[in-house]
């Protein structure tokens, strides 16, 4: 009963924390450390992705690493330990274990052993499920003599006495091996499982690491080919087409799953329509040129998505009505006084549509600087939960992808969906004359229930007129 006080009293489990507005669920991407790392208050251990982005996670205590409860790409659920640590009086690995530096003794001489014994194998690989049994191997510690020899090794010396016979490796066990050539292994990519140790008393060094790390082994290391084995199957994990095959299934979840989910909810909740213009945006183009040039723009992306993000805020307060919401549950329409504008972001985890938060109120200066964070944001996948909650209406250009169109389904909550098409250069009837113009098409997609074909129409051709007529900002906005 007293190990097991003292055991619980030396471990922190940290929780999988609800990271976003409700979130029930996120899924492990990458974990930064392994165990026997040490790590401090505020220490990024891994990066986690909900229903709605990709997370980075602080750990809020220091010590070194014990265990790791789930291999990256687990999905766990709020509330549940991922990952234990040893809080080690002084906050350093090494200040703790060597506590029993008598030599003499073999039982506090082999008691370094146990904390190190309880590293699980690579993330990836699996962690094996008595993990948390400090005593597992108990009838295998190597007598005092070896014990010294690997308790010089954990502290960094190299020893090379004691040609003791090598200690049998009870299969399942977790290796041994000191925290930095367990960091080099993973650095090489390198399964500790299929080294074979060398050390005294079976422990891993440097040159085991480096030995299964190299193509073509030595031919006295036999039993290293073998390792490589193990090795080479593990590491098509990672999802890659197989040659040959007829079909891939992936997996639906993460930010996937709820984009399916809220779009079948929203096409089958709210009644779409489309409207479509086509429009002459060439004085847009020359206004994008001189505001490059501009010193009141300098340091921000100035882009057309700018000016039409612009041009559709003036629009919405022309026709507020635009921006508002359907209360399903208390039949109500719920009119917004600001408007969170929101961007369709494509990225490697899927579309995700962050916001720029009461955009409303943001000189063009502004907005171009909001716009080029969101964006850049987006592309690093770091966009936060909040900053995708909230959002009241949105754009999307498909024309980055050379797409003339589209028929854009409502975000969930919100009321309209602007779709800019690609800018190419037409032949346009311009002064009476058929002249090549640089020419866009928008669609809007509103909510019938709220939105009638007169309000959308007028929202849509105010953007239109902006953008065939960019000065209109100033006498309309």
């Amino acid at each position: 009963m007293t190990t097991m006080t003292e055991t619980s009293a030396r471990f922190r489990e940290f929780k999988m924390p609800d990271v976003g507005e409700g979130l029930t669920e996120a899924e492990i991407l990458k974990w930064y450390v392994q165990p026997g790392d040490t790590v401090t208050d505020g220490q990024v251990v891994c990066e986690v992705e909900t229903a709605k982005a990709a997370v980075e996670l602080p750990i809020p205590f220091d010590g070194v690493v014990h265990e790791l409860r789930f291999p990256e790409g687990t999905t766990v659920d709020v509330g549940q330990v991922i990952i234990a640590v040893d809080v080690v009086p002084g906050g350093g690995e090494a200040a703790a274990e060597p506590v029993a530096p008598a030599v003499a003794e073999p039982e506090p001489a082999a008691e370094p052993e146990a904390p190190k014994g309880r590293q699980p194998v690579l993330v990836g690989y699996g962690v094996a499920e008595s993990s948390t049994k400090r005593r597992a191997r108990k009838g295998t510690e190597p007598p005092a003599a070896a014990a010294a020899a690997i308790q010089g090794e954990l502290n960094g010396h190299t020893t090379t006495a004691v040609p003791a016979p090598a200690a049998t490796v009870v299969p399942g066990s977790r290796p041994l091996a000191k925290p930095p050539v367990r960091k080099l292994a993973k650095d090489l990519g390198i399964d500790l499982a299929t080294v074979t140790p060398t050390g005294p008393g079976g422990i891993i060094t440097r040159e085991d690491v480096h030995a299964a790390a190299t193509p073509v082994p030595a031919p006295a290391a036999a039993p290293a080919a073998p390792a490589a084995v193990p090795e080479a199957v593990a590491v098509p994990v990672a999802a890659a087409p197989v040659p040959g095959a007829r079909e891939t299934r992936v997996p639906v979840k993460g930010v996937r799953k709820a984009i399916a989910q809220a779009m079948v909810g929203s096409a089958f909740t709210a009644p779409h329509v489309t409207e479509f213009v086509t429009v002459d945006v060439t004085r847009t183009m020359k206004l994008v040129a001189e505001l490059k040039e501009d010193k009141d723009m300098a340091g921000v992306r100035v882009n057309p998505l700018l000016i039409i993000a612009k041009a559709l805020l003036v629009a919405i307060k022309r026709n507020p009505e635009v921006n508002a919401a359907w209360d399903e549950a208390n039949q109500e329409i719920v009119q917004k006084h600001y408007v969170n504008l929101g961007i369709a972001a494509a990225t490697p985890r899927g579309l995700i549509v962050p916001n720029i938060k009461d955009a409303h109120d943001k000189t063009l200066p502004q907005l171009a600087a909001a716009l080029g964070e969101l964006v850049s944001t987006a592309r690093e996948g770091k966009t936060s939960p909040a900053a995708m909650a909230g959002g009241t209406v949105t754009i999307t250009n498909v024309g980055v992808f050379g797409v003339d169109t589209g028929t854009p389904i409502l975000n969930p909550g919100e009321s309209a969906i602007l779709a800019v098409g690609a800018i190419k250069l037409q032949p346009w009837v311009h002064k009476g004359k058929v002249k090549p113009r640089q020419v866009t098409t928008l669609a809007l997609s509103f909510d019938h229930r709220l939105v009638d074909g007169e309000l959308g129409s007028k929202v849509l051709a105010d953007v239109a007129a902006i953008l065939e007529q960019p000065k209109r900002l100033i006498t309309w906005a």
